[in-house]
């Protein structure tokens, strides 16, 4: 999921790392430092468009540098999630690292994540603006619940629940949908889809050179 145009809040932040809360953290998570800039899909590539397979296998040096990769692509292209399929590795794992709108800070992993089913009187929807970065430039708004419960494990294979509210609620629910095989815009009108395509080929020239220029003085 890309950045959203504005953060809230003046009220005292937390920081949560795959869901645990810490005292502090850096401004960027350490995997990134050990990663590489991958290509990110764009809308219309088969892998985006299909449900990603369950992993049986973990702890091994390949997931670990998927990871590591998937966050340094993440911050080159000014996201606050990413799901594997969107750097063209069909599989169930997303990473994120993405502020609420209570300044709370949320960073972590998740591999075969399942979000939990609310009940009618806990689902609230929010609609605000909402961007991908396989959908490079356009933002538009859309309702989801504004809660959301993921449950997977980690790398390891270690049980991981991540709750959130408001703006990272959205995300977690962005990034399981990609690995539904499904873009946020495949929830739009017609109209608004028709129009967010039309708004990304006029943007995406500039969005793809922000990340090369990114992605350069990363590596420098």
């Amino acid at each position: 999921m890309s950045e959203p145009h504005s953060h809230a809040s003046d009220t005292e932040a937390r920081i949560f790392v795959q869901g645990q809360p810490v005292d502090n953290y850096p401004d960027f998570a350490p995997e990134a430092a050990r990663g590489e800039t991958l290509r990110i899909t764009v809308v219309g590539e088969e892998v985006l468009h299909r449900p990603c397979a369950e992993i049986t296998e973990f702890g091994t040096p390949e997931l670990t540098k998927l990871i590591d990769d998937m966050f340094h692509t993440m911050y080159v292209a000014d996201g606050v999630g990413l799901a594997a399929n969107q750097v063209d590795v069909g599989i169930r794992l997303f990473v994120y690292d993405c502020t609420d709108e209570d300044g709370n800070r949320h960073v972590g992993h998740i591999l075969n994540p399942v979000l939990d089913e609310l009940p009618a009187a806990d689902r609230h929807l929010d609609e605000a603006g909402e961007g991908c970065l396989s959908v490079p430039g356009p933002h538009k708004d859309l309702a989801r619940p504004d809660h959301a419960v993921a449950r997977g494990v980690d790398r390891d294979g270690n049980p991981v629940v991540v709750e959130g509210h408001g703006y990272f609620a959205r995300c977690l629910q962005h990034e399981t949908d990609h690995l539904n095989g499904y873009l946020y815009i495949d929830r739009l009108s017609k109209r608004d889809r028709k129009d967010a395509l039309k708004k990304m080929e006029s943007m995406k020239d500039e969005v793809f050179a922000r990340r090369a220029e990114k992605a350069a003085k990363l590596a420098g």
